[in-house]
This record gives structure tokens, C-alpha cells and sequence, in this order.
């Protein structure tokens, strides 16, 4: 079916990162050219409620966000929310510029079949019109779909949780959509024009590659904070919820820092190098200027240098509010440990500002 997975110009948006662990929530405002950060929150997701980016129960994730919103004291009731890059088909075709609307969208039903390997009742698509290529008598066209029991997961869990699904995004294209925020954060940022922005996630690493700030490769594979707690298990001889809670709880026995950490940094550097190698591949591109690291692993101790060191390359720690100003509702102190966790969900609030 053709169905809008994101919209144009919008009211204001909550930004909700709904993540195999947790639910990241952001509201922003906007005076002239500056942002400024409403309200955020966190909440930890049960156990069991999700199975790394599919939703498993509606019910415990609906809590999860129903619990962020009252935690954060919003009163915006539209959301932004998105489907894992891994739950998406993303093509690009080109169309004959000069159809019509309906004529477009009819088109468009027939080619997409070609490319999505579901009954096309069974899919959720949408499309975005690009530049004009050749001559001008053709456009290209973003097709993204998804299939519909992503989507209709997403839609059940915030209407349980009383709120509006305005707008369904792709995590990637909301990565993409923070990058300005942490754009100009890097070391002779007027020198650097392609920039790997690497989120470690809950249960996913995304690459997204920009050049001068426009996205030109992205790629995700399975690896993210949930690895961290299985070291954990493993090391110690706990059960998967014994060693999130030991996390959660600042309970983690003395010698974690020495004895697990440093292996688990190494891996994330060696996900980082795996995925750069990819791009390089099939690109052909044979360098990047520097690397931003961001998602909950990104907040990890020396997680850059050790990124750095393994791949030659400048690496840093993205901050999407260090430019931005505060309302008096935010804690300062939680927002700075946090931050790089939250671009998703800062590239998800800023869809309130689409023209």
C-alpha cells in the first residue's frame, strides 16, 4: 500500500528513540536560528519487550513511553518515531518528470514491486522526489519501505501510550538529519568534508557517510550495547538480567573497568574499522577525514582514541546539545553523560522544523 512513512512541514514533535533498552525522548523549540532543548528523558526498557529492533511486547514498550513522557513533563502529544534502517528496503529509480501526482503514485506502486520482495499489501511505502537528471525529463525518486507489521508496531505502542504517531522515520535518515547539530563540533571542521558518523546503539552500529553534510553511504550491522552486558554475563557468571541490573544499578564488581571493558572498547574499534572497510569497498573512496562517534556506546571511556588508533583516523565524540540552549526543566549534569545516546532522537525532534 502507499502510505506517507514521513511527512512535510509538521506541528511540533516529540523525538522518541525507541531502542531494544531504552526509550529516548526530546523536545525541542527554535528561536531564529538556534534550538533549544525543552525537555529530554530516559527510561529503560524491560526485559524481553523487545528482541533488538522488533517490538515483541506492545504492551511493556507502550509503558516504557507513556513513563519517559510523564518523566519528561511534555505536553506535546505528536511524535516522530522510527523503523530500524535493517527493517527497510531504501532504492532510488528515476520517473519521467512530468506526471501528474496520481500519475506519479501509480507509477511508482508498479516499479516498487520489482524491488520489494513482499505482497505489496503487506508493505508499508513511501517515496521522496529528488533532482532532475539528463536532460530534465527525468526525476529521481527515494523509495523506502518497510514492512507493515514494523510499522503498525510503532503506530500500536504510542497510541497505547496516548500519543500521535506524526510522523515515521528511518533511524538513518534521522542520524543524518542531526548531523548538523554536531557538524562544526570537530577539529578544523572547515577542513573536513567526509565525515563517518558511526552510532553504537542498543543493538545496532549504523554508518552513515556524509560529504559537505549530504549523506552518500550508509550501512548497519548487529552490534551495540547489548554485547556489553553478554560480556558481562559471561565474564561473571551472571544471567543476562543479573548483569543489566548490576548495570543499571552501578553495582559492577571492582575489577570491571581492567577486565572487561578494554576488550569490549577493542570491539567496538574493530566494528568501526569493519564498517569503514565496507564503505571503502564499495565506494571506491579510500579515505574519510574524520569519524563521529555517537549512541550509547559512544559514551564509553576513551571509546574514541581507541577508534582513532585503530583506524588512522580523527575521531571524536558527537554532541548534538552542546550548541543548543536549555530550558530550566533540563538536568545538566544527566543531559552531559547522555548526550551522544541521544542524536537519533534529536534527528527525530527536529522533523517539527521541516519546511
Amino acid at each position: 500500500m502507499l502510505s506517507h512513512l514521513w511527512q512535510g512541514k509538521q506541528n511540533k514533535v516529540l523525538g522518541l528513540d525507541i531502542g531494544a533498552s531504552a526509550v529516548r525522548l526530546v523536545e525541542l523549540s527554535r528561536t531564529g536560528g538556534r534550538y533549544r532543548l525543552e525537555r529530554f528523558a530516559i527510561e529503560r526498557m524491560p526485559m524481553n519487550a523487545m528482541s533488538e529492533n522488533d517490538i515483541k511486547d506492545v504492551n511493556a514498550v507502550a509503558s516504557t513511553v507513556r513513563r519517559a513522557f510523564l518523566r519528561s513533563g511534555s505536553k506535546v502529544g505528536n511524535s516522530a518515531v522510527a523503523v530500524s534502517s535493517s527493517q527497510v528496503i531504501i532504492k532510488t529509480i528515476t520517473m519521467p518528470a512530468g506526471f501528474s501526482e496520481s500519475e506519479l503514485e501509480e507509477q511508482i506502486l508498479v516499479e516498487a514491486a520489482q524491488y520489494i520482495p513482499y505482497p505489496m499489501e503487506e508493505v508499508n511505502l513511501d517515496f521522496c522526489m529528488g533532482d532532475t537528471v539528463g536532460d530534465g525529463e527525468l526525476v529521481e525518486v527515494l523509495l523506502v519501505a518497510s514492512r507493515s507489521e514494523n510499522v503498525d508496531a510503532r503506530i500500536a505502542v504510542l497510541e497505547q501510550a496516548g500519543l500521535n504517531a506524526a510522523v515515521m522515520d528511518v533511524e538513518t535518515f534521522a542520524l543524518e538529519n542531526a548531523f548538523p547539530l554536531v557538524g562544526t563540533q570537530m577539529t578544523d571542521s572547515a577542513q573536513v568534508h567526509t565525515v563517518a558518523l558511526i552510532n553504537i546503539g542498543d543493538a545496532t552500529t549504523t554508518l552513515a557517510v556524509l560529504r559537505d553534510g549530504n549523506g552518500i553511504y550508509t550501512r548497519e550491522q548487529m552490534f551495540g550495547d547489548i554485547q556489553l552486558t553478554e560480556a558481562i554475563q559471561q565474564h561473571y557468571g551472571l544471567s543476562f538480567e543479573q548483569a543489566e541490573q548490576a548495570r543499571q544499578n552501578n553495582e559492577l564488581p571492582e575489577d570491571f573497568n581492567s577486565e572487561v571493558l578494554p576488550s569490549f572498547r577493542k570491539a567496538i574499534a574493530q566494528q568501526a574499522s569493519r564498517l569503514l572497510q565496507f564503505f571503502f569497498s564499495a565506494s571506491g573512496v579510500s579515505h574519510v577525514d574524520h569519524v563521529l562517534l555517537s549512541g550509547e556506546c559512544a559514551t564509553i571511556p576513551d571509546v574514541a582514541a581507541a577508534v582513532a588508533e585503530l583506524t588512522g583516523i580523527s575521531t571524536s565524540i558527537a554532541s548534538p546539545f552542546s550548541t543548543m540552549a536549555l530550558s530550566s526543566n533540563v538536568a545538566g549534569q544527566e543531559l552531559e553523560k547522555e548526550a551522544p545516546a541521544m542524536m537519533i532522537a534529536c534527528g527525530l525532534a527536529l522533523r517539527s522544523f521541516d519546511e
